[in-house]
């Protein structure tokens, strides 16, 4: 994913389905300087910050 997109997902009202090494997470921030993003990943405990390049979008959630 590129960081414009990123920037797109976590700034939407709409839900998005967000992947990094095929685990679904959530975007809590986006580092501009480093292109990394703050993702959670679900039920594995604390944020880790990755680069935002690594991450791949699914479908759009309603």
């Amino acid at each position: 994913m590129d960081f414009k997109r990123a920037q797109e997902i976590i700034n939407s009202p709409e839900t998005y389905e967000v992947f990094y090494k095929g685990k679904p997470v959530w975007i809590n921030a986006l580092d501009p300087d480093h292109e990394t993003a703050e993702v959670e990943v679900f039920g594995e405990g604390p944020s880790i910050s990755v680069p935002v390049e690594e991450l791949e979008e699914g479908e759009i959630r309603h």
